[in-house]
């Protein structure tokens, strides 16, 4: 991961009051209810205390004051939840297809495309400023946080003071904990309202602290840099100044699918080669929509999904959204779901049947069927995961059947 906003696997994303920015907006997104998790409440660990009474001494030589560090470690504490989602989150894979699934669906697309028209204006002056399109900082913010609905909930303190506290990557997170009480000192938010993910990611946009420091902005000029609000003003904004100042090119477009030739040459798809758009457009790569191909630049051609999948060329302005998160599935997400938003329709490309050979309308069948005849899978979104898994166990074993967990094409048959 790009260490500079977040060290989490992704994504890894509110109609609110626009303060000075814009009125005549709906009623605010309230986020999500926090979940109860006891594992995420502060638990007694003697090594974890010790650890933070060293930890005071080195933030006070950095300038964080005492007072800072007590009301900041007030409440705060060891959480032995954060620990195991950070061991689980490296094993953590999905396919292009299943992430497609769950950051551009249908509902993301229909929510996201609300929330763009209620926040046309402020996007707009976010574009003016910083030269990213709105559609594409509504789009981080789709991503990130379900446009607000989801900022996170468990204390910044704690998370990142557990984290540099169990050592696995001590410096990344000391350095993110001193950077968060740094933003506490400068009055920005207050600790009670510091939360965020379990690794510290903040806000409608889920800055890490030390992207907050370097990026953040005060859009509504009112002497504060507030992502954590419901209202989403300055947490727009300072998507748009990340961006913007690490590379944005103005009136360019970051990619867009395209169609390969039969027999094209597997070796030519990846970021390391780039050819101008003519050349592509010579070895017979054409928009998937139809017409010419845009020229903005040196161009590269992607195939996360190999030949048999959905195509894509890339500008100098996907190399930016990997700025922001250093994955090619979160740049394409990004991507696809910022043409959504504007109006564009859904991937042309088709992916092929899964290692079960299910398609993905299989499996939506699949959960759809389960879901029926009693058993929750959580929604039929063609994506599995656990629910999915669960609810075909119970299956199995009230059918008579060998209890795998797994999709199959005779479950779908069975399943009528």
């Amino acid at each position: 991961m790009q260490v500079t906003r977040r060290w989490v696997a992704g994504s890894g994303a509110a109609l609110l009051l626009s303060g000075c920015m814009g009125g005549g907006l709906p009623s605010p997104t309230r986020q999500a209810a926090p979940r109860v998790d006891p594992k995420l409440r502060p638990t007694p660990n003697v090594g974890y205390d010790a650890w933070v009474a060293a930890f005071r001494a080195r933030a006070e030589a950095r300038g964080i004051s005492v007072a800072t560090l007590n009301s900041a470690f007030r409440g705060a504490g060891y959480l032995p939840g954060v620990i195991e989602r950070d061991r689980k989150q490296t094993e953590f894979s999905r396919t292009l297809q299943d992430y497609l699934a769950i950051m551009a669906s249908d509902e993301r697309v229909a929510k996201g495309r609300e929330a763009f028209g209620a926040r046309r204006a402020l996007l707009g002056k976010v574009e003016g400023r910083y030269g990213v399109p709105a559609n594409v900082v509504a789009a981080i913010w789709g991503v990130e946080s379900r446009y607000g609905a989801r900022r996170g909930d468990i204390s910044v303190i704690s998370a990142t003071s557990t984290l540099a506290y169990e050592g696995r990557r001590g410096s990344f997170f000391e350095k993110q904990l001193v950077a968060a009480l740094k933003i506490l000192q400068r009055g920005d938010v207050s600790p009670s309202r510091m939360v965020g993910s379990w690794a510290g990611a903040m806000g409608h946009t889920q800055f890490i602290p030390t992207t907050f420091e370097a990026y953040a902005v005060d859009f509504r000029g009112d002497g504060q840099r507030d992502i954590w609000s419901e209202d989403p003003t300055d947490a727009l904004a300072s998507a748009g100044a990340y961006l913007g100042r690490s590379g944005w090119r103005k009136g360019g477009k970051w990619g867009l699918e395209v169609k390969l030739p039969s027999g094209f040459n597997a070796g030519l798809a990846g970021r390391g080669v780039k050819k101008s758009v003519g050349d592509w457009a010579a070895l017979g790569v054409k928009a998937a929509g139809g017409g010419r191909l845009p020229d903005h630049g040196a161009a590269s051609v992607l195939i996360p999904a190999g030949l048999s999948g959905p195509a894509f060329l890339v500008f100098r302005n996907f190399s930016v959204i990997l700025r922001y998160n250093n994955s090619e599935k979160y740049a394409i997400a990004v991507g696809h779901l910022s043409d959504r938003l504007a109006g564009a329709g859904p991937l042309r490309g088709s992916f092929g049947p899964d290692r079960y050979g299910l398609t993905i309308n299989d499996r939506k069948r699949l959960q759809s069927r389960l879901t029926v005849a009693g058993y929750d899978t959580g929604g039929a979104d063609g994506v599995f995961g656990k629910k999915t898994e669960t609810a075909i166990r119970a299956y199995e074993a009230a059918n008579g059947l060998p209890v795998t967990g797994e999709p199959s094409k005779a479950l779908l048959q069975r399943l009528g």
